[in-house]
Parts: structure tokens; C-alpha cells; sequence
């Protein structure tokens, strides 16, 4: 049986065998792109020219800049103090569809708001050590602000490690570092922000030791990011300190940060502060790890060692695995509820986490923030996940999916309710999507007025700017109201009655040229039964012409599936200020295969029989979901 720490090393293959299909029996008989891995020795002979997949694991999502909102949610919360490190583990090691996949069952990491950074966890030493993260997850972590880190994971000996792949790995050539140098080229092409440095196999020396802090230095020096975790000592032996030390220290001046072992103290870790600042750095940059893959919210933490009551944060937090909400869950549904309880507590309102449970929630602690600070900002709260895909509100595919690439902005807060009596429940719904897999509900019968804080903002508005939204009802007026805040100044919005088909609202805010748009909520009218579906959200300064169509679109290879269906890569130029390309077939019923934020795309399934020819079309989305003409290229099925 593992130890607690252990399941640091063993966890990443064995516990994820279930989340994917079995691999093909040959991968190069399938179109099907993968995510990339390595052990030291072979990704020196990686090369983003030769490497058929790698125009597929790029992500092309600028990190977003983030602030914290003009009315933070929780007031207990500290902004400005502790950050959160989240190592996640989202698929196998080997086989990992690098674009998504067509099931719905996948961690669709939603509170990016409470997250600071990303591990894109995994590695085994049967697979690969060096793992690059799938451009989808880098696509929604930049999008909110939040940057992606890949892993580096050399294992005990026990499990597979080996002492001369740690070598190899801080192997010198003269002044430089191969395996470095092609760490960086890795990360520059894949769209990602650093690397997690997990050294956990016995048999070094202090000159092994030596090697690895010049190997660190090295690879900062290029600007990426470089987390070390709590583990390899000064002599070259492994050995946990769950502390900032005298004899990890060496490894936390030449990195950005450090993940301390699970098994620390509250006098460890106000040791390790008072370290950090002794050395001129803040307590932050050390994370105290939290091992949740076992049991989520049921797990216990001293909390009061991290975030001592009226006091400053003591560290940052590194949690291990959050993932486990949608491991234990039962379904979708499920999942949700225990993700809302893992991050926002068990009262599911960032703005109350007042509790006797020992699990607050990240809310509690820690103050969201923002992405939501440029014109222009368009949500669909699509989660990036679902089980049918619709455009404007027509429905163009029954096929559930995952691509988090596709993932819009979601709600700062879920869900913060004001209001006295009865309120009404907000929620995410994936049976009736305007745009992509998921609107979101608003359901209740409200004794009084009650308000949906949805969205905090930091949108400069000009005279063209414009807010809008896409909403339905079911039988009855919807006494719905948006309420947009500008600092002080509020303005409701009046969204009308009856609207039993989707109907989209436009309000100019000329009149608020020159302020700062700081918060978006909905507000409903007491009295009376309502049901709203809310298909989209918007602030824009609408432009007059589409962008332009993707050009050059070429097929890259076909594959066939079975009798009816084949797959394909498909490439193209990409179209100025895009911030997505969908995929269709073409005809009477036209129907969505896919999308990206890249100009390469694997078409998992279309409906093709033998010597049938297929019309597909690429179509560019902007940023406030304007859609370009559709660029065409034909696909015919051969056996």
C-alpha cells in the first residue's frame, strides 16, 4: 500500500487508466493527433519539422491579464497573499488526444478564478518523464489568466527510476544544456509557460546536485518558469524536507517557486517564511502541498498553518490532484456539485462560507480574479464540455464532446444569490446550449427581488460599446433584469417579457464613455414562477465586417474509422484576430465536427461511406463571435 507521499509518484498512470479509450494497435494507422512526452534521451531527437503531430499541440491563447474585482465576493478572503498551485492530471501519460475527444466525461476545469498556475501532471517511467501539456488545457488556463506548466518526473528507483535518466538529463555540452535547450524549444512551440521539476530517484551525489541547480539556472534564464518540487537535497540524495531548508534552499534561490512536501508543520512552514524573506523572497513563491487525489474536501488539512485567523497568508497552496471531483463523481451532475463544494465550499456561494465543516472552500481564502479586463468579452458559458454542440441557437451536433479550447469565460462567482426570502437557483445547463454545450438557468419562484452576481469586469467602455445579451423564457414573462455596475453608478436593464425563442437584447453605453464597467449580474423580479435559459453575454464595440476566411485549407491525411466514417488533419492560414475555427459538413443539414483555437485540426469522426464525397467547411470566429465566410475543401471516402 502507498503512502500518503507516494501517491505523488504512482497515482499518474494507474488511477487514469479508465478516462480514455484503449490506445489503437497501431497509432500510426490513425489520423488521431496525441499529446507529447519523453525521457531525456529521446526528446533530443524531437523536432517540431519531423514531429507529425506537433502542429496539433500548440496552443495559440495569449495569458490573459487578470486583477481583482472592485467587490471581492468573500470578505475573509486576502488578496494579494497566497496563490494556488493546482497538479493536475487529465489522461494517461501515452495516448492522450491532443485536441479533445468525443466524450463528455472529462475534467473541464472550471474555477480558474482561485488558480495561479497549472501542472499539467503525469509521466511513468515505462511512457515518458517530460510531458508537454495538451494545447486545449493551455487554451482555457490563458484565456482566465492562468499559466500552464508542464512536468518533469523522475521516479524512485522503486518505480521505475533510474539514476543515469537524471544524468542524462543535466547532461552538459560545453556551456549549454541539450536537453534544456530543447525544454525551451518544447514549451515555446507548444504555447506554455514553464516547467515542474519532480526529481525523486535515489543514487545522486553533491555533484549531481550541482549539475541540476546550474541545470535550473540555465533554463530560467530564457524566461520560462520553473517550479521545484520538495525533494532532491543539496547532497544529491532525496530526501522530503516539507520545509524550506539549508538543504533545498540551493534549488528555491534558482527557481520561481517551490512545492513543499505534504507532510509539513505549522512551525515548519512559519520557519520556511521567515527563510524565504531572509533570503529576499516572498513566503509565496513556496507552496505547502495538499494531497486531495484520495479524498477531495473530506481531506484533512491544517488549514490554520497556511491561513492563521486575522493574520497573513503564512504560504501559498499546492493542491495534488484536484481532479478528484470528477474521479469520484457518479456523472456530470455530480461532478459539478462536488467541484462548486471543493472550490466555493459547502454553502455553494463564494460570498458566504460560513461553516462548521473544516473545508471552507479556496473561497474562504483566497480572492478570485478576473480575466474579464478588454473589449471585447462574449460568453456563451460554454464549459467546454457537453452533450450536443449548438450555433445561434440551432443545434448542429448530437454528439457529446470535450475540447477546452472552446471553453468560454464562466461566472466569477457560482453563484452568489442576494436577496431576502426565497431566491432562485442558478445553474449550468447542458440540455439547451445557444452557443457550444451549456447556457446557463435560472430557475425559481422568488419571493422578493433577488440578484445573480454573475461576472466582475475591468472593461474600459468608449462611445461605441455596447452591451448584449441572448435569453428565452418558458411561459411567462421573465422579470428579468441586467444590472451593469460602473464603479459606483449602476444601470438596470429592462429585458422584456415573453421571449419563448432566443432573443437577443442590445443596449448601447455611450452615455458611459470614459468609466470602467466593474460587475455584470442578472436580477429577477419577485412574484412568480420563472424558468430563463441565458445563451450569452457580451460588451463589445461591434465592428462593421467579419473576419476574414481562413485560407489555404488542406487535408492533411485521412483515416478511416469504420464503414461509414473516417477521420482527418486538417490544416489552414490563419485569419487575423480569430479566436476560434469551427469545423462543419456541409449540406441540407449542416453539421459541427469540431473546433480550435489553432490552424491544425483533427477531425475525430465524419459520417463518409465508401466512394462518397464530403464538403467540408473551416469558418473563423472572432473574439465577440463574428463569423467569417466558411472556406471549403471536399474529403472523399476510400476503403
Amino acid at each position: 500500500m502507498p503512502t500518503r507521499r507516494q501517491f505523488l509518484v504512482l497515482s499518474s498512470t494507474a488511477a487514469l487508466t479508465s478516462l480514455l479509450p484503449e490506445a489503437p494497435a497501431s497509432a500510426a494507422d490513425t489520423a488521431q493527433p496525441y499529446a507529447s512526452y519523453w525521457h531525456p534521451a529521446t526528446i533530443l531527437d524531437w523536432d517540431p519539422s519531423t514531429d507529425r503531430d506537433a502542429k496539433y499541440n500548440r496552443s495559440t491563447v495569449p495569458l490573459a491579464r487578470r486583477v481583482v474585482p472592485a467587490r471581492p465576493a468573500n470578505a475573509h478572503a486576502r488578496p494579494n497573499e497566497a496563490r494556488v498551485q493546482a497538479l493536475v492530471a487529465y489522461a494517461p501519460t501515452s495516448f492522450n488526444p491532443a485536441q479533445g475527444s468525443l466524450d463528455m466525461n472529462y475534467y473541464a476545469t472550471n474555477y480558474w478564478q482561485y488558480i495561479d498556475e497549472l501542472v499539467f501532471w503525469g509521466g511513468s517511467a515505462s511512457e515518458g518523464l517530460i510531458l508537454a501539456p495538451n494545447p486545449t488545457v493551455t487554451d482555457a488556463a490563458h484565456r482566465n489568466g492562468v499559466r500552464v506548466i508542464g512536468n518533469v518526473f523522475l521516479p524512485p528507483t522503486a518505480y521505475g527510476g533510474q539514476i543515469q535518466w537524471v544524468r542524462d538529463f543535466v547532461r552538459r555540452d560545453g556551456d549549454r544544456f541539450p536537453v534544456a535547450d530543447k525544454m525551451v524549444q518544447v514549451a515555446r512551440h507548444h504555447g506554455f509557460d514553464g516547467w515542474f521539476l519532480n526529481q525523486e530517484t535515489a543514487g545522486g551525489n553533491a555533484q549531481l546536485a550541482n549539475d541540476m541547480r546550474d541545470f535550473v539556472t540555465y533554463i530560467r534564464r530564457s524566461g520560462l518558469r520553473i517550479i521545484w518540487y520538495d525533494a532532491m537535497t543539496d547532497t544529491g540524495s532525496v530526501s522530503w524536507q516539507n520545509a524550506l531548508t539549508a538543504r533545498n534552499r540551493t534549488f528555491f534561490e534558482q527557481s520561481d517557486e517551490m512545492f513543499l512536501n505534504f507532510w509539513w508543520s505549522a512551525q515548519g512552514l512559519a520557519s520556511s517564511a521567515a527563510l524565504a524573506r531572509q533570503m529576499g523572497r516572498s513566503p509565496y513563491d513556496l507552496a505547502s502541498g495538499v494531497d486531495v487525489e484520495a479524498g477531495g474536501y473530506n481531506t484533512s488539512v491544517g488549514w490554520a498553518s497556511v491561513f492563521p485567523e486575522g493574520k497573513p497568508h503564512v504560504t501559498s497552496l499546492g493542491f495534488y490532484r484536484p481532479e478528484w471531483t470528477f474521479k469520484s463523481s457518479t456523472g456530470p451532475a455530480d461532478f459539478y456539485a462536488r467541484d462548486n463544494r471543493f472550490w466555493v465550499g459547502p454553502n455553494g456561494d463564494p460570498a458566504n462560507t460560513t461553516t462548521t465543516a473544516s473545508w471552507k472552500g479556496v473561497a474562504h481564502h483566497i480572492t478570485e480574479l478576473t480575466p474579464i479586463t478588454s473589449l471585447p468579452f462574449v460568453t456563451n458559458f460554454n464549459t467546454g464540455h457537453g452533450r450536443k454542440f449548438a450555433v445561434g441557437g440551432t443545434v448542429r451536433s448530437t454528439q457529446a464532446w470535450n475540447n477546452l479550447s472552446l471553453q468560454d469565460v464562466l461566472p466569477t462567482w457560482r453563484w452568489s444569490v442576494t436577496g431576502t426570502g426565497t431566491k432562485v437557483t442558478p445553474s449550468l445547463d447542458w440540455d439547451d446550449p445557444y452557443d457550444g454545450g451549456t447556457a446557463l438557468k435560472i430557475t425559481g419562484t422568488p419571493s422578493d427581488t433577488t440578484e445573480v452576481r454573475l461576472f466582475a469586469t475591468s472593461l474600459p467602455i468608449t462611445g461605441a460599446s455596447q452591451f448584449e445579451i441572448v435569453h428565452r423564457t418558458g411561459t411567462g414573462p421573465s422579470r428579468l433584469q441586467a444590472v451593469l455596475r460602473f464603479g459606483a453608478t449602476e444601470e438596470v436593464l429592462d429585458l422584456g417579457g415573453l421571449s419563448e425563442a432566443w432573443r437577443r437584447s442590445v443596449f448601447p453605453l455611450a452615455e458611459h464613455s470614459g468609466t470602467t464597467l466593474t460587475e455584470i449580474s442578472l436580477r429577477v423580479l419577485g412574484g412568480a414562477a420563472v424558468t430563463a435559459l441565458i445563451g450569452r453575454i457580451g460588451v463589445t464595440n461591434p465592428v462593421l465586417t467579419p473576419p476574414a476566411a481562413p485560407r489555404n485549407v488542406q487535408v492533411e491525411q485521412v483515416s478511416r474509422t469504420d464503414s461509414t466514417t473516417v477521420s482527418a488533419r486538417l490544416t489552414w492560414t490563419r485569419s487575423p484576430g480569430a479566436r476560434q475555427y469551427r469545423v462543419y459538413r456541409a449540406g441540407t443539414d449542416r453539421v459541427f465536427l469540431g473546433g480550435t483555437a489553432n490552424d491544425a485540426y483533427f477531425v475525430p469522426v465524419i459520417p463518409l461511406a465508401n466512394g462518397e464525397t464530403a464538403r467540408i467547411e473551416v469558418e473563423a470566429v472572432s473574439e465577440a463571435f463574428d463569423v467569417s465566410p466558411p472556406a471549403r475543401v471536399s474529403i472523399t471516402g476510400t476503403p
